[in-house]
């Protein structure tokens, strides 16, 4: 977790302040308990009720710049602990959003949900408590066994043995639980993912009627992490009584020894009460710490989860030994490509070679699995080849900037994702500069300017998050609307009118021919009619190239992909 305080930079001063203020207002804490031995020995004893006034006005006292000093620390703990985290929340969210697609695959959603949320409210925790406490309570313990020893030599021998053990207990039930509680959070994962799956996914459990399993497997989660909360609590629960048994068991000794050097006048009654006041002293900054290393303990754990994530190499590795091919002028060119995915058996894609000119459509067909998407998110270098190499306008994916690559580039996932906001600021995630006339002719070639226009507000329409108050059909229009509003050099549609009608699928691959400049496409598809107008078509069988071709030369050269249209003829011919 160390690495995180670099995130602290800025905070120095309020990072000293707060534990000074609390070691000045600890400090007067440990004197009251010789104004009390005074008011007993000196007011009481001797019958001065004048001086018991001032002494009590002095205790007050006390406690009123106490407690000024201990709010002032309390607001630079806060100060720092919530501007640390704020720091780092807008770091690890910035490095997710760099992170190469194959990182995300590993980590999961689940799991970064969890480490910007419960962790990061774990570190915060730990960190403000950290600086009020860190220093304060072991300050209080010496502090006061010194100030017992001020007292009486022999009667503070007890707190000179009984702290040792107290601290023997603390840490040893520390250093057991740091483990436990990075498996508690691994638990919560697990939980995290359950529920974000079910709601997602809610529609679809309740249409095969699978509550009562989902509920089960959710209890089973749940179970799992309430086991492990409660093995690590039962461990950090032991803090509490154990140290409580040796302070009593020590106060107890302390009392007795106070009472027989009472009786033989080497201790006056106030200084008997003044030491069971640092007695009671250590007792509650003990119980005070037990409760701080627990909480530090599990801020530490959920700090070396986000510092993992941090320590993950952002984007993709460069290669600044890669050249341009001058000789290249293809608008894109796969060579002898194999890609295989972290952890992957076997690979995805393997010896793909084939050339696109600037202006060609591109079809991609074959069957679930084959790896069509794979082959085009190593267009945009969402993943980077195994083996090979891939070109755009003759300079190898690797060798460009990221950003300047991507611009190239206008991307319809599989999954037509939608932000929440208006339909102007979805489209412009396309091209931030865009006029309201480019994003209507980017409807227009979409097909969706119809949809946008019965829409009350029209481009001010205001989207649900993920789409949720747009049909299918609409939602595709949209993404695809998104993606030219960017006027991309290359415009691949992954699946992406998969849940358009025949004739609205034709009207767009109409107005795409139509429109201005050398757009290459690449279009992914399960229909043949999608891509039967294209300059050539990529039939890909389990991860390998079957056949290139156009429509015609395919129906009588390759079995898979006359199988695929056969199947479908019928249909689109009924249509």
């Amino acid at each position: 977790m160390k690495k995180l305080f670099v995130y602290m930079k800025g905070y120095g001063r309020a990072i000293v302040l707060s534990p000074l203020f609390k070691l000045i207002e600890a400090t007067l804490e440990l004197l009251v308990p010789l104004v009390v031995a005074k008011i007993i020995d000196k007011g009481i004893g001797g019958g001065d009720k004048e001086y018991i006034v001032r002494m009590c006005l002095l205790l007050g006292a006390l406690g009123i710049i106490g407690y000024l000093f201990s709010i002032t620390a309390q607001y630079f703990a806060a100060k720092t602990a919530v501007g640390f985290v704020t720091r780092v929340k807008h770091a690890l969210f910035a490095h997710l959003g760099k992170l190469s697609y194959e990182e995300l695959d590993t980590l999961g959603t689940s799991t970064m949900i969890t480490r910007i949320t419960s962790d990061m409210n774990q570190i915060q925790t730990g960190v403000n408590l950290a600086l009020r406490l860190l220093l304060r309570s072991p300050f209080v313990v010496f502090g006061a066994m010194v100030m017992a020893f001020t007292i009486d030599t022999k009667a503070a021998l007890t707190f000179a043995v009984a702290i040792p053990l107290l601290f023997l207990v603390v840490f040893s039930v520390m250093l057991a639980s740091i483990p436990l509680y990075k498996k508690v959070q691994k638990a919560l994962d697990s939980v995290v993912k359950s529920v974000r799956e079910n709601l997602t996914g809610i529609r679809v459990i309740r249409a095969f009627c699978r509550e009562k399993t989902e509920e089960a497997d959710f209890r089973k989660k749940n179970d799992e992490l309430t086991a492990r909360q409660k093995f690590v609590g039962r461990i950090s629960a032991l803090m509490n009584p154990v140290t409580f048994v040796i302070i009593n068991l020590a106060t107890v000794w302390l009392i007795h020894e106070g009472a027989l050097r009472v009786e033989i006048g080497i201790l006056t009654q106030g200084a008997v009460i003044a030491l069971y006041n640092y007695m009671s002293q250590i007792l509650i900054e003990l119980i005070k710490a037990a409760d701080l290393f627990i909480t530090i303990t599990k801020a530490v754990a959920c700090g070396n989860r986000v510092e993992a994530v941090l320590e993950i190499p952002a984007g993709m590795k460069e290669y600044p030994e890669i050249s341009a091919d001058a000789k290249n002028s293809d608008a894109v060119r796969f060579e002898d490509v194999t890609l295989t995915y972290r952890g992957a058996g076997a690979p995805s894609l393997e010896k793909i070679s084939f050339s696109v000119k600037k202006g060609e459509t591109v079809g991609v067909i074959g069957g679930t699995g084959s790896g069509k998407t794979s082959l085009v998110n190593l267009i945009g270098r969402f993943y980077d080849v195994s083996e090979g190499s891939v070109t755009v306008d003759g300079m190898d994916v690797r060798a460009y900037d990221t950003d300047a690559l991507r611009q190239k580039i206008g991307i319809v996932p599989q999954k037509a994702l939608l932000f929440r906001g208006s339909v102007r600021e979805n489209l412009r995630f396309g091209n931030p500069d865009a006029t309201d006339a480019e994003l209507w002719a980017a409807l227009e070639t979409a097909q969706a300017r119809k949809v946008v226009e019965d829409k009350e507000g029209g481009l001010n329409f205001v989207i649900e998050a993920g789409g949720r108050n747009l049909s299918g059909g609409q939602r595709q229009r949209l993404t695809i609307a998104r993606a030219l509003v960017r006027k991309p050099e290359i415009l691949i549609l992954d699946d992406s009118a998969s849940a358009l009608d025949f004739a609205t699928d034709a009207a767009l691959r109409r107005a795409l021919k139509e429109l201005d400049g050398e757009m290459t496409v690449f279009i992914v598809s399960q229909r043949t009619s999608s891509i039967a107008h294209a300059d050539q078509i990529i039939v890909l069988d389990d991860g390998e190239i079957a056949a290139i071709g156009t429509h015609e030369s395919l129906l009588e050269t390759c079995d898979i992909y006359r199988e695929i249209y056969e199947s479908q003829f019928k249909k689109e011919a009924a249509v």
